[in-house]
């Protein structure tokens, strides 16, 4: 009788044992689980080099609304950052200054569907430096007034593929292409007018407002060129695709677009 009830007493201990242990186990994991969901989170924006400025003014922005989010930029020419995303870089969101960079990975079905949207439109302006008095417009450009001008690579670099059209408008796009220094990216090319390596120099408007080493002689008329329009898209792959679209909606905010308009951008209901 007394060994049965030893016997009884050690089952109800290991028992006991087994159940302390697992519902340590069990907590730990809750606990873990809890930490883990309030890891910040971090969305990758894929942008053209011309939103620079006005994105990471909008950065602290959204922290203040979204503390838990962490946003990484990566910027560059619309043509390198598109190539970038086919090749499967990890990107939550893509701006791009033109739509054809957007229309290529819409092709490709690497947009998450009905998350695209026209986010700002632009100007394309002719710059010189501060200094230069003999440059005024655009027609000027195919005469002996200058003997160098900055341009974006008209296949990866949208502002250069809008130059490309202004200058086919004007009938001077030949004249023009020997004098040719291109750039990467938009900011290359006003960089190249700022520091006087060549005469002049076709951007958006709102880089040059960036810069204080150069200013505007001639806007193109809308006509010369096609619309300038900056479409924005959630990643298919995005790994965050609900906080991407968060974002994204922010971007439209009155808030974050009178950021844009401050950096030279006109919105799209404008």
């Amino acid at each position: 009788m007394k060994k049965r009830t030893f016997v009884t007493f050690l089952v109800s201990l290991i028992i006991s044992w087994l159940l302390v242990v697992g519902l340590g186990q069990v907590h730990r994991f809750s606990s873990n689980t809890f930490a883990q969901s309030n890891q910040p989170l971090d969305l990758t924006v894929s942008a053209a080099t011309s939103l620079q400025d006005a994105l990471e003014a909008i950065k602290p922005m959204y922290k203040n609304n979204q503390p838990e989010v962490d946003i990484t930029y990566n910027f560059g020419s619309s043509g390198s950052l598109q190539q970038q995303i086919e090749q499967g870089a990890p990107v939550d969101i893509f701006i791009s200054a033109a739509a054809k960079q957007m229309d290529a990975l819409e092709a490709k079905n690497l947009l998450l569907p009905e998350t695209r949207r026209d986010l700002l439109r632009n100007k394309v302006v002719l710059i010189v430096s501060k200094d230069n008095t003999t440059i005024k417009s655009f027609e000027d450009l195919g005469t002996d007034a200058l003997t160098s001008i900055a341009l974006g690579e008209s296949e990866s670099v949208p502002a250069g593929k809008y130059a490309e059209e202004i200058l086919t408008s004007l009938g001077i796009l030949d004249a023009v292409t020997p004098k040719a220094v291109y750039g990467k990216d938009v900011r290359q090319v006003l960089n190249y007018v700022a520091t006087g390596n060549v005469d002049a120099g076709i951007v958006y408007i709102s880089d040059a407002k960036a810069s204080e080493d150069v200013k505007i002689v001639a806007t193109a008329p809308e006509d010369s060129h096609s619309p300038v329009i900056y479409p924005i898209a959630v990643l298919q792959d995005s790994a965050n695709p609900e906080a991407a679209k968060e974002l994204e909606d922010f971007l439209f905010t009155p808030e974050a677009q009178t950021m844009f308009q401050e950096y030279g951008f006109i919105t799209v209901s404008s």
